[in-house]
């Protein structure tokens, strides 16, 4: 830290132990002192504007973008009839989407439960946009609007992160986490640009070790057609 001209700020120094809601029997890790103060673990923490909680269930991150969009879409209703609708969608994605969207590849692999909470602020908006019905069914409006539905969105991050990583555009402790399947002998899909999966060992359970980056960036890239994999370009 020295090095890098950093310094701890002990107001806002936090400790979470992450780990599994079955090893609850671990001991509590020790308590750290900074200057005068003795930091307690926490059991969330924030990072980046993301809330980690001890198990990473994120939802508490997932209720707090919820509560957010939430008053986001309540203040542009209450000015909904002096807009026209390119302003308001304007303010959607300045104010709601672009909280949905902020670090949204960390929900990967969440159950429906969670995901299902910001569709629901997702469609919300998408209603205050076109100013359709409640009861109006929402994949046509979401088409209508250009918009991915929410896990769709998160799968998207995650293949875009890919793309940039595969082509020298990410950092290097992200595009270390990916490698370029290489078959034992010469086979058609040598050229295929498909990504290694990682060993069942070493991914080890679906709650954690599925929703990695490691472990979800061959899975979404693999999927998709040889032409998108083999793109030159974002554009």
């Amino acid at each position: 830290m020295i090095a890098n001209s950093l310094m701890l700020n002990d107001s806002k120094t936090d400790i979470i132990r992450i780990s599994s809601r079955f090893s609850r029997s671990l001991s509590d890790p020790p308590l750290i002192r900074i200057t005068d103060d003795v930091i307690t673990p926490s059991n969330e923490a924030r990072d980046l504007g993301v809330i980690l909680d001890s198990e990473l269930t994120m939802s508490k991150h997932v209720n707090a973008l919820c509560r957010n969009a939430s008053f986001g879409i309540y203040k542009i209703g209450r000015i909904r009839h002096l807009l026209d609708q390119q302003t308001t969608e304007l303010l959607v994605h300045a104010f709601i989407t672009s909280r949905i969207d902020s670090c949204n590849g960390i929900l990967y692999g969440l159950p429906d439960s969670e995901i299902s909470k910001l569709q629901r602020m997702q469609n919300s908006a998408a209603r205050l946009v076109i100013r359709v019905r409640g009861r109006v069914h929402m994949n046509p409006v979401l088409r209508r609007l250009h918009w991915l539905p929410v896990r769709q969105r998160i799968e998207f991050k995650v293949l875009l992160l890919t793309y940039k990583s595969l082509h020298n555009m990410a950092q290097s402790y992200i595009s270390e986490l990916i490698h370029i399947y290489t078959p034992p002998r010469q086979l058609r899909s040598s050229d295929e640009l498909l990504l290694a999966t990682p060993s069942l060992r070493s991914v080890r359970t679906t709650t954690y070790g599925d929703r990695s980056f490691s472990a979800a960036a061959p899975r979404l890239w693999n999927a998709l057609p040889s032409s998108l994999r083999q793109a030159q370009t974002l554009n």
